[in-house]
């Protein structure tokens, strides 16, 4: 297939390239034309006002903004060439996708308006004037300084930016309006990815650490002033910060020290139950209320425990062998959750954990903050704001320390790294110990969040989710469990119009992830760097013994 698409280039590109700026343009005026006309030919309830002209309404708006990439035609920007083919392909994907969703909903591709057809055929038209362009000039590795005050408006107008979408995505309703939204945002990312703005910008982040901190923070800090007093994303959005403390932890053992832990949700699931425990006031056994922080650190110590009293006897196996052992402890976890009615209540759980109190503050009541109603769980939200900063500080300072850069040799190469003089043994015993506290922690502040806990909760599939989290985000990243996280609690609740087929949407979304970007949304450097590297030494061993290999003689 490859092979037919390169000959198809080959004879398409001398005959397109004379007349590429006619062809692009006369792209980008179908899109533009087909985005402002009719996309349904009668009224049937789709979302969007999609049978009326004269304006870009609903998902008619995305396709307009990805063809201004047509000015790229004439910009001699790097990298212009493959952000004109995303910009194109996001046109059809967006396009496409509303075509068959309008012909679903409006029984046949009769109920389609030429509006949409013209849109597709633009979108072609672009496809074809970019895939014409010559070989594209890579994205420049360094960047020069530009004026302070115009690197911190892009920081600004960057997170900025990030809390208008997460806004925006939030209060689309409609599913299918939803889909066509993500895959605007993801074409367009990649759009900006290719002409090497990304690249700018953490050029600029490394010179401005301390201010982009501070911006992160403002701007999460901000998310629950946007909601209008609702509890409904703000719940969510708890539950995402108690998960991406989870990812983290997750992410030393995984990401950093290459152990695969299948039944890490047991850690959580310890913290959770611990802190059930001492704050439950359902519980005649457990009377009198403790102090949150206290709570805190022994649900932590005590999943630590547990995570040194697994790894000491299991973490002399390797690959897969531990983790089956790991996927054992996390179901033997459960059943014991399951069947000790004397400490966990069994299957009905431990119901009514109170909300945290601080002194006299109760998290669990709305307050007004400057104006602004908060209900309860913008309350929960802080406490995780809080709760994840120190979870990022943690697995930064343990990155960039000794013990990170041990764990780091671990994972490549085990042997070469006890050769090193490296105790093996008791790094990955560290790895496994911190990501547990972590995920304790996470659990204790789960259990009052949640108001109750039960064994199902804390089954195989919880685990499965926690690694395709630090996975799909970037392993060694934190930006990349952050993602990770949140993108797998929104996703599910923003398809639930697509019940039936909502896992496998979310199936195929992983397939096509691990394909074209197996590093993960947000890859480490490293990581990154060895992709590349694995690509590069496949290439040359599958090149015919005719073909000179890269920097060798030919």
């Amino acid at each position: 297939m490859s092979t037919f698409l390169a000959r198809l280039r080959d004879r398409v590109t001398p005959v397109v390239g004379p007349v590429r700026l006619p062809v692009g343009a006369a792209g980008a005026v179908l899109v533009v034309a087909g985005s402002l006309t009719p996309w349904a030919t009668f009224f049937f309830g789709y979302p969007g006002k999609v049978t009326l002209a004269g304006f870009p309404g609903g998902a008619r708006l995305y396709p307009l903004l990805l063809a201004a990439s047509a000015v790229l035609l004439i910009v001699d920007a790097p990298g212009r060439r493959r952000a004109g083919l995303a910009a194109a392909t996001g046109v059809g994907v967006v396009v496409g996708w509303n075509v068959l969703a309008i012909a679903k909903e409006g029984g046949g591709f009769g109920a389609v308006a030429y509006g949409a057809w013209l849109a597709l055929l633009g979108a072609a038209a672009l496809g074809v004037a970019f895939r014409s362009l010559p070989a594209d000039r890579p994205v420049p590795t360094r960047f020069d300084r530009l004026p302070a005050p115009v690197e911190l408006a892009g920081i600004a107008v960057s997170m900025a930016l990030l809390l208008v979408v997460v806004v925006v995505s939030l209060r689309i309703e409609e599913s299918s309006r939803f889909v066509s939204f993500a895959a605007f945002v993801a074409f367009a990312s990649a759009v900006l990815q290719r002409v090497g703005f990304f690249a700018w910008l953490q050029s600029v982040i490394e010179r401005h650490h301390r201010i982009t901190i501070a911006a992160a923070a403002v701007t999460a800090i901000a998310f629950p002033f946007t909601q209008q007093g609702s509890s409904y994303w703000l719940r969510v959005f708890a539950s995402i910060g108690v998960f991406a403390a989870a990812a983290i932890g997750l992410n030393i053992v995984v990401g950093l020290a290459g152990l695969l832990d299948l039944g890490y949700i047991a850690f959580f699931g310890v913290g959770v139950y611990v802190g059930a425990l001492m704050g439950s006031a359902s519980r005649t056994t457990y009377q009198g209320e403790w102090p949150f922080f206290v709570v805190l650190i022994v649900a932590a110590a005590v999943a630590a425990v547990f995570g040194v009293v697994i790894g000491a006897p299991t973490l002399r196996l390797r690959g897969d062998y531990l983790a089956i052992v790991t996927l054992g402890f996390g179901e033997i976890f459960r059943i014991a959750a399951n069947n000790l009615d004397w400490l966990t209540r069994g299957p009905n759980g431990i119901a009514g954990v109170p909300d945290l109190a601080v002194g006299g503050f109760n998290f669990g009541d709305t307050h007004e903050v400057f104006g602004f109603s908060l209900p309860g769980f913008a309350n929960y939200y802080f406490v995780e704001l809080l709760l994840v900063a120190a979870a990022i500080v943690i697995f930064t300072r343990l990155n960039d320390s000794r013990v990170g850069r041990a764990w780091v040799a671990i994972r490549e190469d085990e042997t070469a790294a006890a050769a090193m003089g490296i105790n093996t043994f008791r790094m990955k015993l560290l790895a496994f110990a911190i990501g547990a506290f972590l995920a304790g922690a996470a659990g204790s502040v789960n259990a009052h969040v949640a108001a109750s806990v039960a064994p199902d909760s804390f089954t195989f599939l919880e685990s499965i989710l926690l690694l395709a989290a630090v996975v799909l985000g970037g392993m060694g990243t934190v930006p990349g469990a952050l993602l990770g996280s949140a993108a797998l609690f929104i996703l599910p609740e923003k398809l639930r119009a697509f019940q039936d087929i909502r896992l496998l949407m979310f199936g195929v979304a992983l397939v096509l992830m691990m394909r074209f970007r197996p590093e993960g949304i947000v890859p480490s450097r490293r990581r990154q760097r060895e992709l590349h590297q694995e690509g590069g030494a496949a290439g040359a061993m599958s090149a015919p013994p005719s073909a000179p290999v890269a920097g060798g003689a030919a």
